[in-house]
């Protein structure tokens, strides 16, 4: 079993910076591929970017491509999401998941085993 927290979000003026941590309980974190989603009001939820146990593997949104980056600390159970040059249209809820039958990461929510509660993200114009 593993438990995710994300923090991190807030409110920041478009152009700004955010930095999302997820942070996972249990001793198998590093088993995991790991992945961040997002949720805007009224929209399904949508892929941002995935990272592999090791850091080796990433792969990004497009819509996100050269903005965000994604990273993982295994000593400390920890990944984060860099996102530089927020947009209006990056506002959500974000979520970072647990896959364990993907481990080189998925941009598919349906192979991740475990959610975090979501942090929300807004970016005003």
């Amino acid at each position: 079993q593993v438990q995710l927290v994300e923090s991190g979000g807030g409110l920041v003026q478009a152009g700004g910076s955010l930095r999302l941590s997820c942070a996972a309980s249990g001793r198998t974190f590093s088993t995991y591929a790991m992945g961040w989603f997002r949720q805007a009001p009224g929209k399904e939820r949508e892929f941002v970017a995935t990272i592999n146990w090791s850091g080796s593997i990433i792969y990004y949104a497009d819509s996100v491509k050269g903005r965000f980056t994604v990273s993982r600390d295994n000593a400390k159970n920890t990944v984060y999401l860099q996102m530089n040059s927020l947009k209006p249209e990056d506002t959500a809820v974000y979520y970072c998941a647990a896959s364990r039958i993907s481990p080189s990461g998925s941009r598919r929510d349906y192979e991740y085993d475990y959610w975090g509660q979501g942090t929300q993200v807004t970016v005003s114009s």
